[in-house]
């Protein structure tokens, strides 16, 4: 069964039919599987990989590493729960190393990401320190190549 998801996460649009037939398991098995599968939250989220530099629409994303002082009884899930609720912050992750937390956050100018870390994220309680690291220019994201052409794995053959 765990096929049908990776064909899903390769390609959400890919149908029930398009599933059943690449993977040999019944159109019902198929169909049951995934309606489970959005019930329990397994699936959480059909998603399209956007390129806004395309459209003349790009955003200013950063990536803000967190140092948390933990909290007893929850350590960092309810100061990571107080941030991940914020709608700059695209996605939070618990790190090791020398920061406790990876926050994607995205703003339409550098001025609205900062003041997002500067007046929201930095003053929280249990925040420690950051540091913003803005992303200048994407290549690859999901798996997929955003620009150019994906280079040839193999030499190809000459006659």
């Amino acid at each position: 069964m765990n096929e049908i998801f990776q064909i899903l996460e390769e390609d959400a649009r890919k149908s029930p039919q398009r599933i059943a037939t690449m993977t040999g398991i019944p159109l019902a098995k198929v169909k049951a599987a995934i309606k489970q599968a959005e019930r329990d939250h397994t699936i959480i989220k059909y998603k399209a990989i956007v390129n806004w530099d395309r459209l003349g629409e790009g955003q200013v994303v950063a990536l803000v590493e967190v140092r948390l002082v933990p909290q007893r009884d929850v350590g960092f899930d309810a100061i990571a729960e107080r941030i991940y609720r914020f709608p700059e912050a695209r996605s939070v992750y618990l790190m090791s190393g020398t920061y406790d937390l990876a926050v994607l956050v995205a703003g339409k100018t550098m001025q609205e990401v900062a003041s997002f870390v500067t007046q929201k994220l930095a003053p929280l309680e249990g925040v420690q320190g950051t540091v913003t690291h803005f992303l200048l220019k994407r290549y690859k994201e999901d798996g997929e190549v955003l620009e150019g052409e994906e280079r040839l794995k193999r030499v190809p053959i000459m006659p």
